[in-house]
């Protein structure tokens, strides 16, 4: 027998296996098995399509117009996967992002 055979009510420690919902709120400390597990964050300020002739045309001090306006907020992506909206701060002498959006999406199981 194969465990594509056994029903779910075989499997020791089913609970695992139900969704949050159904267990009850879930805490940080539920999250310490991946608190070491690294991810990439980019904050995204906009986008900008520019064929290869004008990509070699750039130099040192030259403009690239983003698909942005000032003061619309930025996109935060958590490996590859928009999670929240902010806005750039600055924070002493470097830039940062405050968020001000969290993104839901049906998939994430959020």
């Amino acid at each position: 027998m194969s465990a594509d055979d056994l029903a779910l009510e075989e499997f020791p420690d089913s609970n695992a296996l139900t969704p949050a919902d159904e267990q009850g709120e879930k805490s940080a400390t539920d999250l310490s098995t991946v608190f070491d597990v690294p991810v990439n964050i980019s904050a995204v300020l906009g986008k900008a399509h520019i064929s290869v002739a004008q990509l070699l045309k750039l130099n040192s001090g030259s403009v690239l117009e983003l698909d942005r306006k000032v003061g619309e907020a930025i996109d935060i992506f958590v490996n590859n996967r928009l999670v929240a909206r902010g806005e750039v701060v600055v924070v002493e002498d470097r830039l940062g992002v405050t968020m001000t959006e969290i993104i839901k999406t049906e998939d994430s199981g959020a």
